[in-house]
């Protein structure tokens, strides 16, 4: 099946498409559609649907949006949903993904309790009314100070205590197998797998 992702960031596209690697997965932009949607809602459902509807609106064929970020129980769950924006609300716009985890680590000094967790919520459309959802978690730890080249966003500072090592330090496929994101693309993937099997 060929999906429209509904994101211009190629990070995603490379991970989603590795994990539903039986379908075609493209851009907007290598359909020609120009798509930016802000996201105005407070939880990773109600971002996930609003890009998924609107760029289904625009394309009119199957959509997958997502929508994810970190959340820091002792940060009373902040980033969360403002994850890709964190630090915005303090006039610092330009940061990029290493400055937003070099602004959580400042605000994380000191503080005894370093658990994180991540959380993945991602639609798939079909059709107007037809609609799936999945949402995942990976829980971890955060570091002390970022390790690894990997992956992107906060993976150099998402530590897996039991490796020992951040996100941004295991291999792809490892990665795909335990993260928010491959748990919630492979639930995708099986309705997808049933829709073409005629199961829904």
């Amino acid at each position: 099946m060929e999906i429209v992702l509904a994101t211009a960031n190629a990070h995603k596209k490379r991970e989603i498409t590795e994990i539903l690697h039986r379908h075609t997965v493209l851009l907007p932009a290598e359909i020609g559609v120009r798509f930016c949607y802000e996201e105005t809602g407070t939880t990773y459902l109600e971002n996930a649907v609003g890009k998924a509807r609107e760029l289904f609106r625009q394309v009119g064929k199957p959509v997958i949006a997502d929508d994810s970020g970190i959340s820091v129980p002792s940060l009373g769950g902040a980033p969360g949903v403002y994850s890709a924006r964190f630090g915005a609300d303090e006039g610092r716009d330009d940061l990029d993904d290493v400055g937003r985890y070099e602004l959580l680590l400042k605000k994380m000094a000191g503080r005894g309790d370093r658990s994180a967790f991540y959380v993945c919520c991602m639609v798939l459309i079909l059709e107007e009314y037809r609609y799936f959802v999945a949402q995942e978690t990976l829980h971890g730890e955060l570091a002390e100070n970022p390790a690894g080249s990997g992956g992107f966003g906060y993976d150099p500072i998402f530590l897996l205590p039991d490796r020992g090592k951040t996100v941004a330090q295991i291999s792809p496929d490892e990665k795909h197998r335990i993260s928010h994101r491959g748990r919630a693309g492979r639930r995708i993937g099986e309705i997808l797998e049933a829709i073409e099997n005629e199961r829904l």
